[in-house]
């Protein structure tokens, strides 16, 4: 294995709180090279006060031509890690080919429940006692990729969405620095040594 850092590229869409605690960790084995968003946002304003790269790539109407353009940005770099922090796009079929085994997400549910962008609202909606946060490798489909990690987040009685989302993201913040701290490349993929939780 390398002594060289890893190199991970962060795809974000907003405020980018995933984004900060994974550049805040500055005894992590890793480095961030390039933070990249679908859109202007505060993400990309956190990267650049933290000295990272960053590059917008908007989406377009032609969606295949928008996912080219996003591996061509990405590949770029050439990480060895995709974290995507609160993106909120699929990711296509061309960087999937560049980038599946390397891409992982973060979600606010506890996979295979509540997969999309509203399973904080789906988790009390059906009035769950438990919820949390998964990992998971990306692939072709929402939030069905191979599930890396989870953490266990408890619903508390008179829990808002805004309320159970902040302990939700807690959860996701520690998540994705412990495991990223554990990641190393091993035939062509990205895995995580050692156990989370």
């Amino acid at each position: 294995m390398s002594s060289q850092p890893l190199s991970v590229v962060v795809l974000v869409s907003g405020t980018g709180s995933l984004l900060k605690a994974i550049l805040d960790d500055t005894a992590s084995p890793y480095r961030v090279d390039l933070v990249v968003a679908d859109q202007l946002c505060a993400g990309i304003e956190r990267a650049k006060n933290a000295g990272v790269s960053t590059a917008v790539v908007p989406v377009e109407a032609d969606r295949a031509a928008w996912d080219a353009e996003l591996a061509q940005t990405v590949a770029k770099t050439r990480p060895d890690v995709v974290v995507s922090a609160g993106f909120m796009r699929i990711l296509g079929p061309e960087f999937l080919a560049k980038f599946e085994g390397h891409t992982i997400n973060t979600h606010p549910s506890l996979l295979p429940a509540f997969p999309g962008a509203h399973a904080v609202d789906d988790a009390l909606d059906y009035g769950v006692k438990v919820t949390g946060c998964t990992v998971h490798y990306v692939d072709a489909g929402m939030d069905t990729g191979e599930i890396i990690a989870q953490r266990a987040v408890r619903v508390e009685e008179g829990d808002t969405k805004s309320t159970l989302h902040e302990r939700i993201k807690q959860a996701e913040r520690e998540q994705i620095v412990d495991l990223l701290r554990r990641a190393s490349i091993s035939n062509g993929k990205v895995v995580f040594n050692g156990n989370s939780d």
